[in-house]
Formats: structure tokens, C-alpha cells, sequence
């Protein structure tokens, strides 16, 4: 999918202009992830061209989409930057459905080989992403930072969620007996999507150091101002801890900003059952393959409290790990293009209480709708706020894109289902709508 928008120019001539004269934002077909290439023309010449790769993943293609789907769009991208490679890019966050395309390969054919050819000059992540950060640290430079290569991880907080990730994955790709298997799907995505993506992660670091590497949190300089003329970079989030400490929470239902008609109750935990279970495989065999007839009504139902109690904390996990989003605002010849990430309410709050920004919202042109449609990351007070929402007939009428994927993620039941089916309504209703999920697997 492809949207494009003209833009005034500041100089006569459309060769090497300084400000761009045309903007095309290419929104490729990943299933469930985001994957968007923004391209700035400043002239008729390849070399007039600038490119910006926001995002890079996937955790669920298309049926159809083939196994070397994530290549080919690689090669895509590697084609549209020409010899001038790639200007930057953006990982807005970890999870594994932005930045599982940048993985390598051993033999150099990966999606993220591919990417790291094109030599990209910037390289922009949250604060919480460099690798050298204090395990206690607060926000960048807070806190005594280790020696560059140890890769200690961002922080404490971050490597333990990954770790507990890979743990619930793991368990349910073993197929816990007593459990549906609708639980054990959504926590095998879940964890899946919070892993570390070693590879990727390593990738991203190795181009940063070819470049230059910014880890960006809420009211840093412009990281592109040498990289594009005539841009603006705005980066509203994330804050960091010292800035907002409330990030480190997760709001659990709010009907004031979310998008659902009623509360629901959040399913919470505070620990998780360690070690092998109550029903080890080792009791099991001992019993000659079955327990008693006596234990096996405890057992189906402590294995799906044991599941249910899982699914809540990884879910907290996922919701932390968005907390961590950037949100940028790209602001071009009097046009402005949002693109938060999978930033949700916590870190959104911030941004909206700082002077000023919500009345620099409220002109958006073009919002790439937050973590794939999802009940909570698209704050009711950030879309009221919208100026240019409206019917067909307006002619500055704002537009929206959205890449997902339904069945991925969310319960229709809770009405917590992503993409969140109120939120398409209203922006099918009031923007110039348009959707991953409507486009074919090559598109």
C-alpha cells in the first residue's frame, strides 16, 4: 500500500530542493507487525531521495505469504533506496512484531543482512535500548553505565521480562494437558513476541555503530536534522523514568480513553509457579504414564489456573514493553505525519501534559494508528483532539494507516480485540482509512 502527498516547495526549482516536494510512505504487508518505508523527494534524481524504515517485523504473515516473505520485502526496500542506501531507521521498540525482519542469517542472506547493506546513517531506538545502560538506570546517563561491548542488556527490569517471556513461550509450545488450546495460542504469542530477538537486537547495535546510534526518550534534539532538509523530528515519547514515573505502570482499563464500552476486570498476578509444576513429567512416568484416578480433576484445573495466572502477568509484560515505544512527529511544508509506535496510555500521558503538544496534535495529517488497532493506544483526549476528522467531503481531511491483522491478538468476548472494532468504525468514519488487513500477502 502506498499513500502519497504533495507538498509546497520553498525554492523554484524541484531539483535538490531543501525542503521535500513529495512524500511517499510505502506500508507493507507483514500480517500481524509494522513495517513502513517513508520516502522524501527532494528532486528528480535518485540522489534527491531520502528513506526512513520505521519498523521492521512480524509475529503472524498470512497464510499465503511464504516462507521468504520478510526477504523479498527486504529486497523491496533495498530497491526504492537506490545506491544512496538507507538514510535511517527506526526500531520503535522490542517486541518481536517490529524488529524480527532485522535478524541475520549465518550465511549472510537474511532479511537483516539485506537491511544492513543499505549502511544506514542513523539509527534511532528508546533510551531503555542501549545496550550499554546501567542495569539500575533511571533514564540515559543515569546511573553508572558499563564499558561499551559488555551488552548487559538495557536494563534489569527489560532482560527479566524477556527471560520470563522465553520461559511462558516455551512452556506452552509443550502443549500443557488441561489447558484450551485458545489460552495456549495466545500465550505462545505473547511470549513469542517478547523474547529478546537476540539476532535482531545485536543487528540494530552492529548498524549503529557503522552510523550513528541515538537512544531517544521524550524532548531530544531533532536525531534527523542533518539527515533531512526541511523536516522536523519531534520525538514525544518515550519519557523517561525520572521524567514520568507512572510509566512504570500499567493502566488495566479506563473508559474515559479506551476504547470499549464498559471496564473489565484485569486478570493480574504478582508471582508465577516456578520449576516443573506440581505434575512433573518425572511423577508421571514414575506412575506408569497416568496420575491417580483421584489427582487428575486437581490436576486439569490447577494446570489451567496455573495458565490462566501466566497469561495475566506476560500480558502486563507485553503492556510494559509498549511503554518503551517511540512516538515521533515528522512535521513537512506544513504537513505533519504521526507515527507512535505501539506506545499506550502511560506513555501518551506525559506527552499530552507537556505544554503545547496537544495543540501541535491537533493539526496531524496523516496517524499511523497505534499498536495495530489496539483498545488503548489511541487515547480518546489524543483523537477528540484531531482537528481534521471529518466526512468524505473535507478536502484537508486527515488520513489513517493501520497494519494489522485480526485473531492475533485480544478476546472479542472482552472486547479487547485487535484491531479494536469501535476504533475502525471511527476511523473509517472520519479519516481516509487504510488497512494492512486489506491487502493481499505480496502487497
Amino acid at each position: 500500500m502506498t499513500t502519497s502527498a504533495k507538498a509546497r516547495p520553498r525554492t523554484a526549482s524541484r531539483s535538490r530542493a531543501r525542503t521535500p516536494t513529495q512524500l511517499n510512505l510505502y506500508a507493507y504487508q507483514v500480517g500481524f507487525g509494522d513495517c513502513f518505508l517513508l520516502q522524501f523527494l527532494y528532486g528528480s534524481e535518485d540522489s534527491d531521495r531520502r528513506h526512513v524504515l520505521i519498523d521492521f517485523g512480524t509475529t503472524g504473515l498470512k497464510a499465503d505469504s511464504g516462507s521468504n516473505r520478510m526477504q523479498q520485502i527486504a529486497e523491496d526496500i533495498r530497491n526504492k533506496c537506490g545506491r544512496r542506501g538507507l538514510d535511517a531507521i527506526v526500531a520503535t521498540h522490542r517486541h518481536a512484531d517490529h524488529i524480527s525482519g532485522f535478524a541475520t542469517r549465518v550465511n549472510g542472506d537474511g532479511p537483516g543482512d539485506i537491511i544492513r547493506s543499505l549502511k544506514p546513517r542513523v539509527v534511532l531506538q528508546p533510551w531503555t535500548e542501549d545496550l550499554a545502560l546501567a542495569t539500575n538506570a533511571s533514564g540515559p546517563g543515569v546511573g553508572l553505565r558499563a564499558p561499551r561491548g559488555t551488552n548487559l542488556g538495557a536494563a534489569a527490569a527489560l532482560t527479566a521480562m524477556n527471560g520470563l517471556a522465553e520461559q511462558v513461550a516455551s512452556w506452552a509450545q509443550s502443549r500443557p494437558k488441561g489447558l484450551p488450546m485458545a489460552l495456549i495460542e495466545r500465550l505462545d504469542f505473547l511470549g513469542r513476541d517478547n523474547t529478546k530477538n537476540v539476532s535482531a537486537v545485536e543487528n540494530l547495535a552492529h548498524m549503529g555503530e557503522s552510523g550513528r546510534r541515538v537512544y531517544a526518550h521524550y524532548g531530544v534534539d531533532d536525531p534527523f536534522k542533518t539527515l533531512l532538509p526541511g523536516v522536523k523530528t519531534k520525538v514525544l515519547g518515550p519519557p523517561t523514568v525520572e521524567q514520568y514515573p507512572a510509566i512504570q505502570k500499567q493502566r488495566s482499563s479506563d473508559d474515559a480513553e479506551f476504547w470499549h464500552f464498559q471496564s473489565r476486570a484485569a486478570t493480574t498476578a504478582d508471582t508465577v509457579a516456578r520449576g516443573r509444576g506440581p505434575f512433573a513429567a518425572e511423577y508421571v512416568f514414575a506412575k506408569h504414564g497416568k496420575l491417580p484416578r483421584e489427582s487428575r480433576w486437581a490436576a486439569d484445573r490447577i494446570n489451567g489456573a496455573r495458565g490462566t495466572q501466566l497469561l495475566g502477568i506476560v500480558t502486563m509484560l507485553d503492556r510494559a514493553m509498549n511503554n518503551t515505544s517511540l512516538i515521533l512527529l515528522f512535521e513537512i511544508a506544513g504537513k505533519r505525519l504521526l507515527f507512535p509506535g505501539d506506545a499506550q496510555i502511560e506513555n501518551w500521558s506525559y506527552a499530552l501534559s507537556q505544554p503545547g503538544i496537544v495543540e501541535t496534535l491537533a493539526e496531524v495529517d496523516l496517524y499511523k494508528v497505534g499498536h495495530h488497532g489496539s483498545l488503548n493506544a489511541t487515547p480518546r483526549s489524543l483523537w477528540s483532539q484531531f482537528k481534521k476528522r471529518g466526512g468524505t467531503g473535507r478536502p484537508d481531511r486527515m488520513t489513517s494507516v493501520l497494519s494489522t491483522m485480526a485473531g492475533k491478538h485480544g478476546s472479542e468476548d472482552k472486547r479487547t480485540e485487535v484491531p479494536r472494532r469501535t476504533l475502525v468504525e471511527m476511523l473509517k468514519d472520519d479519516t481516509h482509512f487504510h488497512s494492512t488487513q486489506e491487502m493481499d500477502s505480496g502487497d
